[in-house]
């Protein structure tokens, strides 16, 4: 089932899942079992959800060494994790209606906000490897923009495709 919409793909997902505890991962990310163990852990000690900070694999600009550990930082302060790897209930996913099918992106910014309202929210220690293509092939100036864009006008301003090369048409990665 071709979505070509990330939340939509997730909420599909989630539909068809039998589970009480339901994991959204990124197809170029790679989860582990201390992940998955703290997050149960986590569910079992009554929070609704969580998420995770990401590394990426592979050769990375400079820009992204400078600029990570401010990042990783923030994500586990304002306990806000990108969309690579998400975890809740079921009874938490169902009440907060899922991913938001009128965003082309921020969608996972929305669902943590909705999820808090729901209960307790947590980002785990142990991260998740995720593909660093993206970072090779956009400029900083390109992800600036669109972070910015997020920082703005919020994830109201992913309401179309326009823009979002980065997760609808990716570019083909820079050599180093």
């Amino acid at each position: 089932m071709e979505h070509r919409q990330i939340s939509a793909t997730r909420n599909a997902g989630a539909r068809q899942a039998h589970g009480d505890i339901l994991f959204f991962v990124d197809a170029d990310t790679l989860v582990n079992a201390p992940v998955v163990r703290s997050a149960l852990r986590s569910i079992r000690a009554g929070a609704v959800g969580g998420g995770c900070v990401i590394r990426f694999e592979g050769w990375l600009p400079l820009w992204w060494w400078v600029t990570y550990p401010f990042i990783a930082d923030g994500i586990r302060w304002l306990r806000l994790p990108g969309g690579a790897c998400q975890f809740c209930t079921r009874g938490a996913f169902e009440a907060t209606g899922g991913f938001s099918e009128s965003h082309y992106a921020g969608e996972d910014v929305l669902f943590v906000k909705a999820l808090k309202r729901h209960g307790r929210f947590v980002v785990v220690t142990e991260t998740v490897v995720t593909s660093g293509r993206s970072l090779r092939a956009h400029s900083f100036l390109y992800i600036a923009r669109l972070l910015t864009r997020l920082a703005l006008r919020g994830p109201d301003g992913f309401r179309d495709r326009r823009g979002l090369e980065l997760w609808y048409h990716p570019k083909r990665e820079k050599t180093q």
